[in-house]
């Protein structure tokens, strides 16, 4: 009775995990390269990083950045430069004014004048002009940071397709390996020598493999999607071959972090902002202006002659004004959040320079691991082979592996 009983649990074990298996779909063998990865288009990883530099949308956004700093310069400079201005007006009238006989003013005349002025005192024009010129330099670091940031994501991409291709490789393995075991266990199982339980068992493992291999194949895809996007191609890209990458030798000071652009970035944001407050007090200075205006009038007036001009010098002396208090507060404030920004960067910066050395010191011992067991792998290479012969010898019936008897 006890083994009728233990018989009907095995059973119903076995169909639990075999309804599984039998309802989900065999997955043929996939091959280590589909149509689609034949036509990709494939490049090395300098390849990628230079196409990624020179063809990146954020790159020619930095470039148009200086460009427009420089503009902004030049339009600085404009106070150095005299302004010269045009003017043309015509009068129309109901009817001419004047008195005995004498006309004042016609019913229609035209004045012609030119004005051309100088600013011969601006000091906060001319202090703009310095704030103008650290902006460019600005311009053409951040332009500096963003290439940076480009190259490193396309660097970053690539191995991403390359570790994807790894993990693939390593799913088509696996899944080998699993069909192997399910032919082992179902030939077993045809033989009388193997239990219905461990060719389920097999079964599922063989199925789960191949579900890991779809998920190598989606996430090399997208691996692949992202580098076409980080050097801006129409479409997926694969890599070609693993890149030549040398560690570098570990900073003895701090020194590296002035050639990081992101690190010049920020410095050059705070000695920016440091020049816009040491300029506040420009905003209490006196302005001065100086025009000269010739003029032609026809037909000319009893009391407006045809030829005038005007001479103009005009003195704006600044005695009270509410916002330039609150105006220099804003600047401070300004400077001082540059100045957070910039030892934030400087402690993320350090930050990943301890961690990548962390990373390459690891990473080698990983390495040394892998090989010291693939070293041990291929010296026994010849015991698995001598393990299949005796379990199939055992599967036609053969006396190699001891079986143990099901109770009845």
């Amino acid at each position: 009775m006890l083994e009728r009983l233990l018989l009907r649990v095995v059973a119903i074990v076995a169909l639990a995990g075999a309804w599984p298996a039998a309802a989900q779909p065999t997955m043929p063998a996939a091959a280590p390269t589909t149509v689609a990865e034949a036509t990709l288009e494939r490049v090395t990883f300098d390849d990628a990083v230079t196409r990624a530099v020179e063809r990146h949308p954020t790159v020619g956004q930095a470039a148009q950045a200086i460009l427009r700093a420089r503009a902004l310069l030049d339009q600085a400079k404009s106070v150095f430069r005299p302004s010269l201005y045009g003017g043309v007006n015509t009068t129309i009238l109901d009817a001419a004014r004047g008195f005995d006989g004498n006309i004042t003013q016609p019913r229609t005349q035209s004045a012609f004048s030119a004005t051309l002025s100088f600013p011969i005192l601006a000091t906060t024009r001319w202090a703009a002009k310095n704030q103008a010129a650290d902006r460019v330099g600005i311009a053409a670091i951040s332009a500096e940071e963003t290439r940076r940031e480009v190259a490193l994501t396309a660097a970053q991409s690539y191995l991403a397709v390359v570790a994807a291709a790894r993990q693939r490789e390593i799913a088509i393995r696996n899944l080998d390996t699993a069909r192997a075991l399910d032919e082992y266990a179902e030939a077993r199982l045809e033989a009388g020598k193997g239990s219905r339980l461990n060719h389920v068992r097999s079964t599922q493992e063989r199925v789960t493999a191949e579900g890991r291999l779809q998920a190598a194949e989606l996430f090399l895809r997208q691996a692949q999607e992202a580098l076409g996007v980080a050097i801006f191609a129409d479409g997926p890209v694969d890599a070609n071959g693993d890149p030549e990458m040398k560690p570098a030798a570990p900073p003895s000071n701090d020194m590296w972090l002035m050639q990081r652009p992101d690190v010049r970035l920020f410095t050059a944001e705070v000695q920016a902002a440091d020049r816009v407050v040491r300029d506040s007090w420009t905003s209490w200075f006196p302005t001065g202006t100086a025009s000269f205006t010739p003029q032609y009038v026809t037909p000319p007036g009893f009391f407006e002659p045809a030829k005038t001009w005007r001479a103009v010098f005009q003195l704006q002396v600044p005695i009270y004004d509410g916002t330039l208090g609150a105006a220099r507060r804003i600047r401070i404030a300004d400077r001082e959040t540059a100045r957070i920004r910039l030892d934030a960067v400087k402690v993320q910066a350090r930050a990943e320079l301890r961690l990548a050395e962390e990373s390459v010191a690891r990473n080698e011992r990983i390495v040394a691991t892998s090989r010291r067991a693939s070293v041990v792998a291929v010296g026994s290479r010849g015991k698995p082979a001598a393990a299949r012969r005796r379990c199939s010898r055992a599967a036609r019936g053969g006396p190699s592996v001891r079986s143990v008897p099901i109770p009845r």
